[in-house]
């Protein structure tokens, strides 16, 4: 077993709700990274290998929204892993590494987002999401402030 896979099972093991999303996005983030350097080597079967594994968990993540039930940070969540999806193809047609590194700092900023929901420390709204993707109508719609009993997503 690879010891980062042995760190990762470890690490979730008793985790909160939080912890574990937080252990997808680092999956996420992972696959991105190494499908931007994948195509820095030219490698495009190793790329098309992480990028379609990024897009597994990106349905993954879309699967457990709660779909009507989840309120404005569901609907907005939504939006970004569909936004995230299409610019994850574009960057493969693009064959470009810096597209797929720049979704990479767009997940791990939401990561970050969720580790300071962890920690009580919770974002308002729409600054969850990065800049670029806030020109979204479904992004920019809202301002409320969630607390971590509010999110239904």
């Amino acid at each position: 077993m690879r010891t980062d896979l042995a760190y990762r099972k470890t690490a979730i093991q008793g985790s909160s709700g939080f912890g574990l999303l937080i252990a997808v996005f680092d999956a996420l983030a992972e696959d991105l990274r190494r499908a931007a350097q994948a195509e820095r080597n030219n490698d495009i079967e190793k790329r098309c290998h992480e990028a379609n594994h990024a897009v597994h968990i990106i349905g993954f993540l879309e699967d457990r929204l709660l779909h009507g039930d989840g309120g404005p940070l569901a609907d907005q969540l939504g939006a970004f892993y569909r936004t995230l999806r299409r610019k994850l193809l574009q960057a493969q047609i693009n064959r470009s590494a810096e597209q797929l590194e720049e979704l990479m700092a767009a997940v791990l900023k939401i990561r970050e987002a969720w580790q300071k929901a962890d920690q009580r420390q919770v974002p308002s709204g729409p600054d969850i999401l990065p800049a670029s993707m806030r020109n979204l109508p479904a992004f920019a719609a809202t301002t409320t402030e969630y607390r971590r009993d509010d999110w239904f997503a």
